[in-house]
This record gives structure tokens, C-alpha cells and sequence, in this order.
């Protein structure tokens, strides 16, 4: 069995390897007459600062125009892109440019100054001598006391990760036409932004940074409420054959309620993965900062392809309930009985 040490050599090696490997690529792409540009993601803010969100990539020769600032596409054209390592991007902000760097995979996540009123505001992101692009930032309101974290893999999106293949077939071939909403959950988010206006809403998924721009176009097709999109990056790191996707869930909710600590954040996940025991650590340790927690059930086959669930059913946990549901439907009557979601009466 190797020793900690000799498999971390490997890591880095592997790591090395895809690094030089994108360089080549890049090297290619830049002969053949192609540059970069920026996809530019929704991001969140304050009315003091914003967390600008994007990647700088080349994307691959399009075989037809598209349309649209995410025009359909299938999956694995987002993975041919070239990322661009350690980009100098330009974020224009109310007339005043900063330049922020990517990392190494091309992701820019740079938080910056700036004075914006609450509600979706654009700033604009470029690179090089390419032309500018929107990036829509959501500010949230110096008042706002209520926000919503949702999980997207078998929470909203039918995914039945983690499962490699099938992560793998919905990652890199099916498109956002072909990817299935978990029923009643769109009802439920834009129920939540409309009973609470002004609250941020983010998606906080382990997927990579490739898919954002498919999650951004599934959103809009069914009929979603737009959110900040919280990803992260594939691939080996310097010690790690693969990026924890539990750490990155982990690390974002910590700087959320750092970022928002007036904020009483609604959690929404699925007992597939980890949901249940990376929401149980943040609300034992913030439990004056969440104000619910709304498990979805996977149906049994969906917890085979998962891999098993966790059991997880009502209760309350440090003083915030917990509450349980097949779908959207179901989650929303559990919210409504919290007091979550403001009941509505019925007509007579």
C-alpha cells in the first residue's frame, strides 16, 4: 500500500499533468485564430461589496450560430472548452474597472468593491480585447432577514448523482431539454421569492463549473427563480485525486453566514448525499442564522442510482425544525406548517 506521502507526489503529478495539458490546448486553440472570452455566472452581493462569478475559456468552433448569451447546447461542448489559467479579467463596476485574476482552471471568483442599490444589478466582465459581457450580480438589501440555500442535484434537477455513469451521461451529453425538474419544486422556490421579496436565493451544488451555463438555461425553461449559482472545479488538486464536494458546501455555507450574519438562511437539499449531515454541523453551529431545514426524499429508485439515502425524517434539531417531503408539493405543506411559508387561505 503506498505511503501518504508517495500518493500525494502522484496528486500533484496528476495535477501538474492537466495544467500542462490545458496549456497545450490553449497553445493550439490561440494558433488557430480562437481567444478567450468570459461566460459570466450570476453573483450575490451586498449593497457594499459583490462576489463577481465566471470562467474565462475558449470555446470550441460552433458548428452553427447560436443564439443567446446561453444558447442550447449539449452538454460536453462545455467540457471541450479551453479554460484560461490565470486570466486577467477587467469587472466594470458602475464605470470604475478593477482587474481580478483567475485561478487555474479559469473560475473567477473575486469579491470587489461597490455601492449598488438592492435587487439584480449588471456589471460587466472582459478579457483581453474581447468584447464585454453582463454579469448579473443580485444585491441583497441591508433589511433582508430571510434567504434560501437549495441544493440542485435531486433536489430540483433529476440527476441521480453521484453515481459515476449516469453524472457522467447527464454531465456530458444531455442538454437542459432533456434534464427533468423534481415536480413542485420550482412552484416552491418562486413561492418563497415572492413571500419574501428581496431575499437572496443561491444554488449551492457540487457540480463543476462547466455545467453553469445548462443550469442557468434549465432555470429559465422551468421557470425557476434566477440565483447565484455556487459551483465548483473538477479535477485533481495538490493533494486531492478529486475536489471534495463536501467541502465546498461546507466552506460556502460558512462564508455565507460570515458574508450575512443578519441573514436567517431556509436550507433545501435531498437524502442522497451529504445534505442532512453538512446541514446538521452548520445549524449546530449557527443555529441562530437558519431558520428551517427542507429535506426532499428520493423516490427508491433514485436512492439506488444515489447510492443509498440517509434517514432523515421530521424532527428539529438545535431549536430549527426539520422537515421532510417526496417533492416540491409535499415540502411546501411541511414549510406552511412551520410557519416558513405564510399560509394562504382559501377562497370559499
Amino acid at each position: 500500500m503506498p505511503s501518504p506521502s508517495s500518493r500525494d507526489t502522484k496528486v500533484l503529478w496528476l495535477a501538474r499533468l492537466e495544467y500542462r495539458f490545458h496549456a497545450w490546448r490553449e497553445k493550439r486553440a490561440r494558433a488557430s485564430g480562437r481567444r478567450p472570452t468570459v461566460a459570466a455566472f450570476p453573483g450575490y452581493g451586498s449593497t457594499q461589496w459583490v462576489r463577481v462569478l465566471g470562467r474565462v475559456l475558449i470555446p470550441p468552433k460552433a458548428k452553427r450560430r447560436e443564439r443567446g448569451d446561453y444558447a442550447g447546447v449539449r452538454g460536453w461542448r462545455s467540457f471541450a472548452a479551453v479554460p484560461i489559467a490565470h486570466a486577467t479579467v477587467t469587472v466594470t463596476i458602475d464605470g470604475v474597472a478593477h482587474e481580478v485574476a483567475a485561478d487555474r482552471g479559469g473560475v473567477i471568483d473575486a469579491v470587489l468593491p461597490a455601492t449598488m442599490a438592492p435587487g439584480w444589478q449588471t456589471v460587466t466582465m472582459s478579457v483581453e480585447d474581447s468584447e464585454a459581457v453582463d454579469a448579473r450580480i443580485f444585491v441583497v438589501g441591508d433589511d433582508v432577514r430571510f434567504g434560501v440555500i437549495s441544493d440542485v442535484d435531486d433536489t430540483v434537477m433529476v440527476t441521480a448523482l453521484p453515481r459515476p455513469f449516469v453524472a457522467a451521461w447527464n454531465s456530458f451529453v444531455l442538454n437542459e431539454h432533456a434534464r427533468q425538474p423534481v415536480p413542485g419544486m420550482a412552484v416552491l422556490l418562486e413561492r418563497l421569492a415572492r413571500d419574501n421579496p428581496g431575499a437572496p436565493i443561491l444554488y449551492l451544488s457540487t457540480g463543476a463549473w462547466n455545467v453553469a451555463p445548462t443550469l442557468v438555461r434549465f432555470q429559465r425553461r422551468h421557470l425557476f427563480p434566477l440565483g447565484a449559482m455556487l459551483l465548483t472545479d473538477w479535477g485533481p488538486t495538490h493533494d486531492r485525486w478529486f475536489r471534495s464536494g463536501k467541502a465546498h458546501k461546507q466552506e460556502n455555507l460558512r462564508r455565507l453566514a460570515e458574508e450575512f450574519p443578519d441573514i436567517d438562511w431556509l436550507l433545501i437539499g435531498d437524502d442522497g448525499q451529504h445534505d442532512d449531515e453538512i446541514y446538521t454541523e452548520f445549524t449546530i453551529q449557527h443555529p441562530d442564522q437558519v431558520a428551517a431545514v427542507a429535506i426532499r426524499r428520493l423516490t427508491p429508485a433514485e436512492a439506488v442510482l444515489a447510492g443509498g439515502r440517509t434517514a432523515v425524517d421530521d424532527h428539529s434539531a438545535a431549536g430549527v425544525p426539520w422537515v421532510t417531503g417526496d417533492d416540491g408539493a409535499d415540502l411546501l405543506e411541511r414549510l406552511t406548517d412551520v410557519d416558513i411559508v405564510r399560509d394562504v387561505p382559501t377562497s370559499s
